[in-house]
């Protein structure tokens, strides 16, 4: 019998998981509970740390009453800094509802809703542009240049996240891309199954590089087969216009 395709594989884990144990905490604001009846408090800043995986570091805040928690570190933000939580003054690495920040402030770690700890523009380099305070809600323009309508106690930090340009720098080597991949349990180097023989994947064999049977699979299909477009809606030229459509 030969060896199971690589698809069917990744099914069971193993080498393909990703060495969460080594990382270093979840990154959250405190939750409403821990504030309590409290509506600002003082943390510093007393470490700055690396998370393996990720692409900027981690600033340890310690509050008044001992709690601690990361977040993602803004840029200019330093050890022993002293970082206002709820407060209405507009400084880097302060923490505040968006409700409270003016217009035109470039913010980063916001949360989608009150209290869920923070959940949009995150990654390295990545801000929310906060435009403008309406009836509905506090208009925010996110990364990806789209505009939402968040709840006015949505907290936010202002600032941008460290590490931007990271992208930029070429790997040169694939043995650092291939490090980066596994520290985040992702599978690379993808090859296409058409470059495979036909023990290793459906696509796979004949001599012109063609799949030779169709690429759309049922969503019930068994794991050995399972490959190509899963349980595929549409594809084609028309598939490829409505996902344009959809972007714009």
């Amino acid at each position: 019998m030969g060896k199971r395709i690589l698809v069917r594989r990744r099914g069971r884990g193993g080498i393909f998981q990703a060495p969460t144990h080594r990382r270093v905490s979840e990154v959250s604001y405190p939750s409403l509970s821990e504030m309590g009846e409290k509506r600002s408090f003082n943390a510093i800043v007393t470490d700055l740390v690396h998370d393996p995986g990720r692409g900027t570091p981690l600033a340890l805040l310690s509050l008044e009453n001992g709690k601690e928690f990361y977040v993602p570190a803004p840029e200019g933000l330093s050890l022993k800094q002293t970082v206002s939580i709820g407060d209405s003054t507009v400084t880097t690495g302060n923490i505040l509802p968006i409700g409270m920040i003016p217009e035109g402030t470039i913010i980063c770690n916001v949360e989608c809703r009150p209290g869920d700890g923070a959940k949009i523009a995150r990654s390295s380099g990545t801000y929310v542009t906060l435009v403008a305070h309406t009836p509905r809600g506090t208009e925010v323009r996110l990364p990806s240049r789209r505009s939402v309508y968040l709840n006015n106690n949505c907290r936010a930090m202002i600032g941008v996240i460290a590490g931007g340009g990271r992208v930029d720098k070429p790997f040169l080597k694939a043995g650092t891309k291939s490090k980066l991949m596994k520290i985040r349990g992702r599978h690379w180097p993808k090859v296409k199954g058409t470059s495979m023989v036909s023990a290793s994947h459906p696509h796979g064999g004949g001599r012109h590089r063609h799949e030779g049977k169709p690429t759309t699979v049922s969503r019930d299909t068994p794991p050995g087969r399972k490959v190509g477009l899963i349980a595929a809606r549409q594809t084609g030229r028309a598939s490829r216009i409505r996902r344009a459509r959809d972007r714009q």
